[in-house]
């Protein structure tokens, strides 16, 4: 039972916008990462925008525009960033 408490979990979550719109968070990365090189290949692979923000209780978040929630957790694991058995997916 030790290392029950100690996984670190991703989050990937969608966000209401206005209308049709939605965002995609992804938090809980490891701080070793290049945020930005993660984002900048998250972008490329998808064809969408996003941005890095610093948030004062969660550090650093990844947003992407649409909902992105299965492309992030298949390319995650691919990339060998993250197990998938690590990520947590929320929303509808």
């Amino acid at each position: 039972d030790s290392g029950a408490g100690a996984k670190e979990y991703v989050h990937i979550r969608i966000q209401q916008r206005n209308g049709r719109k939605s965002l995609t968070t992804v938090q809980g990365l490891k701080k070793e990462f290049s945020y930005n090189k993660i984002l900048k290949d998250l972008k490329k692979e998808f064809c969408c925008n996003g941005t890095v923000v610093q948030d004062p209780e969660l550090g650093q978040v990844i947003q992407l525009q649409g909902d992105q929630r299965k492309n992030v957790l298949t390319f995650l694991v691919q990339a060998g960033i993250v197990k998938k058995e690590n990520i947590n997916i929320h929303g509808f």
